[in-house]
């Protein structure tokens, strides 16, 4: 008797097991920080003015996808159409306090990032919808704030979609995208 009510027991167990992992996604997620390495450098600080320098203001997680010699703004990324601003899921920025984009008022939170990018200038987007694939979901009249940008050229090209932020001289975070021979910085005001 016991030996018929073991043998399905170890049968459930050893398929609890058995599950796999999935393969290795092509395009990385990363995540990018202002102060540059505020997740790092706070674990090293000693004083409170070091650690208030240091502490993380705004926070970027998104998909690095590849140009693997395609063409890629323009054909890979259409022009004039919404795009997610990576790969994959939906790219996610985190406030840690207020900002200014554009001419609105952005509480802190988490937000969906997206550009509209456009031959010479990219429309940075901010909506309220996160957890997504993409902004396939996005009810696009929800829009939360916007700012345009010049589009420069790289003299190198960037192989992997790039995303990083610095201070400007003007005291404003510039949010730079850049991907193949293109870059962008979009101005945010801490507040």
């Amino acid at each position: 008797m016991y030996k018929i009510l073991l043998l399905p027991l170890c049968f459930i167990l050893f398929q609890g097991n058995a599950q796999t992992f999935p393969d290795l996604d092509k395009s990385v997620l990363d995540q990018a920080y202002y102060p540059n390495n505020s997740a790092h450098d706070l674990t090293f600080t000693k004083t409170i003015d070091e650690k208030a320098a240091v502490l993380t203001k705004i926070k970027v997680t998104y998909s690095r996808p590849l140009a693997k010699g395609r063409k890629v703004f323009g054909e890979l990324v259409k022009y004039n159409e919404p795009w997610r601003l990576g790969a994959n899921e939906t790219t996610e920025v985190t406030f840690y306090s207020s900002v200014k984009i554009g001419e609105n008022i952005l509480f802190a939170g988490t937000y969906a990032l997206y550009c509209v990018p456009e031959k010479d200038t990219w429309s940075l987007k901010i909506h309220p919808t996160i957890n997504g694939w993409g902004v396939y979901n996005f009810d696009f009249s929800k829009e939360l704030a916007s700012v345009n940008a010049p589009v420069s050229t790289s003299s190198e090209t960037i192989e992997a979609l790039s995303i990083v932020m610095y201070k400007a001289e003007n005291g404003t975070v510039l949010l730079k995208v850049g991907w193949d021979k293109s870059f962008v910085e979009f101005p945010i005001t801490l507040l």
